[in-house]
C-alpha cells in the first residue's frame, strides 16, 4: 500500500517540516516477495545474536556491498559488523565432507554453515543459513557469496543442504 501525500508542490512539503515521498520501486514478483516475507520472518525469530547477523546481511545484500575474497570473507565481514567477533562463535557441529554431515534438525536461522555444494561442481562452500523450504527433501535458503573475482553481490538461494559438515553459531 502506497503512502498519499497531497502534492503541494516538493518545496513547500520540505519547507513545512514534511519529508519528501518514498521513492516508488517496482512492485515484487509474488516469489520475491514471499522470500523477503521468509527472510524478515527467519532474522525476527531467531536469537539476539544471530538476528543482528541476518539484519546486517540483509542490509548488506539491499546495498548490494561486494567484499574483497570469498564467502567466508564476506560472512566474516558481516558477522564482526554485528557485533559477533571471532572469539564469539561457537562450531556446534564439526563432521567432515567424506560423510558425517549435521541433521536437518540441527540447524537453525542465523547459522554460519559449511556444504557440499552439489549445485555446482561438488565444491565446498559456506553460507548463512535462513531456513527450509523443504526439510524432508533437506533444500533450504541460504545467505550465498561467490566472491573472488565475481564482483557479484550476495544473494539469497536455495541449496541442497543434505552435506552439512560444519555449524557455527553466534554466542
Amino acid at each position: 500500500m502506497l503512502n498519499i501525500v497531497c502534492y503541494v508542490g516538493i518545496f513547500s512539503l520540505l519547507a513545512s517540516g514534511c519529508s519528501a515521498p518514498e521513492p516508488i520501486h517496482p512492485p515484487l514478483t509474488a516469489e520475491a516477495s514471499a522470500q523477503q516475507a521468509f527472510i524478515e520472518f527467519a532474522e525476527k525469530s531467531a536469537e539476539p545474536p544471530a538476528r543482528n547477523v541476518l539484519f546486517t546481511l540483509r542490509q548488506m545484500v539491499q546495498n548490494r556491498e561486494i567484499v574483497q575474497g570469498g564467502c567466508w570473507d564476506y560472512l566474516d565481514a558481516a558477522w564482526t559488523r554485528a557485533g559477533v567477533p571471532r572469539n564469539q562463535r561457537k562450531v556446534v557441529f564439526a563432521g567432515n565432507r567424506n560423510g558425517h554431515f549435521a541433521s536437518p534438525d540441527q540447524l537453525r536461522a542465523g547459522d554460519w554453515i559449511y556444504h557440499i555444494n552439489h549445485s555446482y561442481r561438488g565444491i565446498e562452500h559456506s553460507g548463512m543459513f535462513i531456513g527450509w523450504v523443504d526439510k524432508e527433501r533437506r533444500m533450504g535458503l541460504t545467505l550465498s557469496y561467490a566472491g573472488e573475482r565475481r564482483h557479484e553481490p550476495a544473494r539469497y538461494k536455495v541449496y541442497d543442504l543434505s552435506s552439512v559438515y560444519q555449524i557455527t553459531r553466534a554466542e
